[in-house]
């Protein structure tokens, strides 16, 4: 798999770590610049969260506002995350204990303490994906199908969000387990930027909704105060979503749709290296912790975008 190196860490005037990936801007007419191997499959797990919901809107979950985009969100147990995935299953009559997925601990690192000193070990609410499982259960109990085998890849859920990856992104091969045990589908880096172009131009029906929900409510679809809420705060119109194993994925909308694939999977890097790209298309933008110094020569390559 070819890559092409995009950022760098220093330390002092030492360039001591540096990290290679996969880039794609794609626009209405196709793509525009692409970096490293566009035919490699790439799972863009999280990043597909967008596309996810709007086949839960497709069957009938009724969630608007902050609810709908928590639903597509990879959030990081802050307390109104918590309090968003308790309020989709109040809504629908459950519980936590109907939830079917992974545990896990609160990803801000407050929240985290906070639970800690309560005594709490991991659980499912806890999880990044619990909004977006609140919200399949619902969806399920909504269209009337069964919700004991709602992340079988076979369950009418599930093949409806094939559906509509496979309409915006394109899907290739058959799904795998996420981390969350929910299917997980792979694309095309090309796939993934046209997909964010598209959902971001919609003027109307579930994509919109989806869209919308997504700037209005960035803190969230990650966490307060993130890189995805300053991007989107930066960037008007944007939408963005983050995945694990390095990816990114921005769509703007005049059509553009941006797609990052860090090689070694880390997440350190990935929004300096948007931020580059967005620059180079015009956009005064610093979502980035600044960790990372952009390569020389990609940001050479970025010259080649419009304004």
């Amino acid at each position: 798999m070819f890559d092409v190196r995009l950022a760098d860490v220093h330390r002092g005037w030492v360039a001591e770590s540096a990290h290679r990936g996969r880039l794609c801007v794609s626009g209405p007419e196709g793509v525009r610049l692409s970096l490293g191997e566009m035919a490699t499959p790439v799972l863009p797990r999280s990043a597909l969260k967008p596309f996810q919901v709007i086949a839960m809107l497709r069957s009938g979950l009724d969630l608007t506002g902050e609810l709908l985009a928590l639903a597509g969100a990879s959030h990081h147990g802050q307390e109104i995350h918590l309090r968003g995935a308790l309020t989709i299953l109040e809504r629908s009559g459950l519980g936590v204990d109907d939830f079917q997925h992974t545990a896990d601990l609160p990803g801000d690192p407050e929240a985290m303490r906070a639970w800690l000193l309560a005594g709490r070990d991991k659980e499912p609410l806890a999880h990044n994906c619990s909004g977006k499982h609140a919200a399949m259960l619902r969806t399920c109990l909504l269209a009337g199908w069964p919700v004991e085998n709602y992340r079988d890849p076979s369950h009418p859920l599930q093949q409806g969000i094939r559906e509509v990856i496979d309409e915006y992104c394109g899907v290739v091969g058959e799904p795998v387990v996420d981390g969350c045990t929910a299917p997980a589908f792979a694309t095309t880096l090309p796939g993934l930027a046209a997909g964010f172009g598209r959902i971001s131009t919609e003027s109307d029906g579930p994509a919109r909704l989806v869209a919308d929900a997504f700037r209005n409510h960035a803190e969230y679809t990650s966490c307060i105060g993130g890189s995805v809420a300053k991007l989107v705060d930066q960037v008007p119109g944007a939408v963005c979503k983050v995945g694990a194993e390095g990816v990114l994925a921005v769509g703007l909308p005049d059509g553009t749709g941006i797609a990052l694939k860090m090689t070694d999977g880390m997440g350190r890097g990935r929004f300096e290296v948007m931020d580059a790209v967005l620059r180079a298309l015009g956009h005064e933008v610093t979502s980035g912790p600044g960790e990372v110094v952009v390569d020389e020569e990609f940001t050479a390559a970025l010259e080649g975008l419009e304004r």
